[in-house]
Formats: C-alpha cells, structure tokens, sequence
C-alpha cells in the first residue's frame, strides 16, 4: 500500500449543486501521496452519482456513503476512521480549495513541527469575499494552545472553530482528540475546538489564505430554522462540563461561560427564523442551561457584558427561575 501523507476528509449531503466546484478544486490539489475521503451522508439529490464519478477521476479519491442520514459530526467521524494519512484535514462540500493549497499548507506545517496549524479562510457570501483571519496575534511561531484560550473576555482561537481550516497531526487522532461527538446536527466543533487547545501540546497560525468558505447556502444548517439548530445546548454543555474537569478550571471556566452565554443571548436574538414550536423549545432549553452554570460565575458574567445581551439572559434567567417555582408548588 502506498504511503498516505494527507488524508482529506470531505463529508457532502445534498450540495448537487456547489459539489463541482468542490470536486474540482480536490482535483487541483492531488499529490500521490494525499487521498480525499468522500463521505457521502444519504444525499437524496445527484449528489451521490457525482461522487462516483469523481472516485474514477481523481486520484487518490476513496469513497463512503452513510445508508441513513446522520450529520455532520458522524460523516466527518465515517471519514476519520478510514484516513491513513500521516496528516489530516477536513473540507466542507459545498466549499473549495485554491490549487496546490494542501501542499503548500503541508509544507509549512512540517516546517514548524507542530501537532496542529489553524489559517485564516476566505468567506464567500454570493459574490463577495472577505478574508477571515484567526483572532491570534502570532504567525509562524509555535505556542501552547491551552495559553490562546484565553483572556476570557475577548475573541480568541477556540472561537473560530472552523474544523477545515487548519492541518492537524496524525498523533492527535491515535490520542482521540480529532473525533467528533456523535449525531451533534449543529456546533458540533465547538467541543471539539476546546478539547484540542486543552489537550493538544502544541499549535501555530498561519497567514495561509486557499479556503474558500460557502456562507449563506440554501441548505446549510444554519440557515434553517428547525430543532436540529438547538443542538448547540448539548454541545455547549459538553464543553462546560469537560472544561469544569480540567486541571485548570477555575482559569478556564469564565470564558467557557461567557462563550456559552453570547451564544444562547445571539440564539435567542434571532428567534424570529425559527419555526414557533422550535422557538419556544429554544427559549425553555435556554433558561434550563442558564440554570444549570455555576451561579456566581454567571453573575460575574453577565455584569461584564453589555446592557443588551445581558438583560435577554437575565430574562432568561428569572424565567427559570419562575419555572422551577411552580413546580415546586
């Protein structure tokens, strides 16, 4: 069996009509040592005939199909249990490469001999495009991911979660680090962004600009408004609760708990997309996990925040508040 270097690891549902572009760009950036991993998770549209096409046209393509729909999470894990290579990247299939970026990518991270690199992307919105950068400061130079985690009341590294775009070491997947939770619909690299700056040893940010990110897709999750999108509670609760374990917790903690907030207040703020049941589910869900932090902490929390988004989780708050009243009556 030949030597793998880099294993692409790219799920697609539906996307019959970005998968070209996707498909294209892999082919731009084949290497005889790199193979793409094509998960294909129960498309009912085209999409699955152009994957089988694309194994006869692209080197180093090996295919995956999910006989029942399962999300993200699973595809990219389907493809994580199948990667050989000694690297590991995901791509997104309604996103595409420049050419000879993996390449590049893989050069310049060898270079550092780090376990993972993040980069900056290019977000496309119809016919714009603007560059995305990672709120880090450094470039090229390796660091402690557990030290970018913080200062808790800025943007930091684990707030841009984007899996694609960054290169991660095999070490990290024979570790358990690389693996996503199971049937997350949504958020589902947010616990897994954590888990890689507190477990990780090592980690570097590159200026490298060859993703281009697809936003505002027809089909895309975020765009919406169903229960699936509610999952970000159970994937926020998972980076509480793991975050309260780590040796370091007490550091820790308050960004994890304002991150959880401003999502929940952001969630919240644009509950005019989701559909009424959803929405009201959203608001009963909120309440409960505002309940459930550690309540002094919150306090601290939410006196830090601004006017607004504090007075939507304090509503939230005396809700649950009023709730678990009445039921004790």
């Amino acid at each position: 069996m030949r030597v793998v270097k880099l294993s692409v690891i790219v799920p697609f549902y539906n996307v019959q009509a970005y998968a070209p572009d996707t498909l294209e760009s892999l082919r731009a950036n084949t290497r005889e040592d790199f193979e793409f991993i094509l998960v294909d998770d129960c498309s009912t549209d085209g999409t699955a005939d152009l994957l089988r096409r694309a194994g006869d046209g692209i080197e180093g393509v090996v295919l995956r199909r999910h006989e029942r729909n399962a999300g993200l999470a699973t595809a990219r894990n389907t493809g994580l249990d199948a990667a050989r290579g000694q690297y590991i990247a995901f791509l997104d299939g309604d996103d595409w490469l420049a050419p000879g970026h993996y390449a590049r990518l893989l050069a310049r991270t060898e270079a550092l001999g780090c376990a993972f690199v993040r980069t900056d992307h290019v977000q496309v919105t119809g016919t714009s495009r603007t560059v995305r950068r990672v709120p880090h400061g450094l470039r090229d130079v390796v660091g402690n991911p557990r030290d970018a985690i913080l200062p808790a009341g800025r943007t930091t590294s684990v707030d841009y979660a984007f899996a694609w775009a960054g290169l991660y070491h095999r070490s990290l997947l024979d570790r358990g680090l690389l693996h996503f939770t199971d049937g997350l619909r949504t958020a589902e690299d947010r616990p897994w962004i954590w888990r890689l700056h507190r477990e990780a040893e090592s980690f570097a940010v590159l200026g490298t600009l060859g993703h281009f990110y697809r936003r505002g897709v027809a089909s895309s999750l975020t765009q919406i408004g169903d229960e699936r999108q509610l999952d970000f509670i159970k994937a926020y609760d998972q980076v509480l609760s793991e975050t309260a374990a780590d040796r370091d917790a007490d550091t820790l903690m308050p960004k994890a708990v304002r991150t959880y907030c401003a999502v929940i207040s952001h969630h919240v703020g644009s509950i005019g997309k989701f559909e009424p049941p959803v929405a009201r589910t959203l608001r009963s869900l909120a309440a409960a996990a505002l309940s459930r932090m550690p309540q002094r902490l919150l306090d601290d929390v939410l006196d830090s925040m601004d006017t607004e988004r504090a007075t939507v989780l304090r509503g939230l708050r005396r809700r649950s508040t009023t709730t678990e009243g009445a039921t004790a009556a």
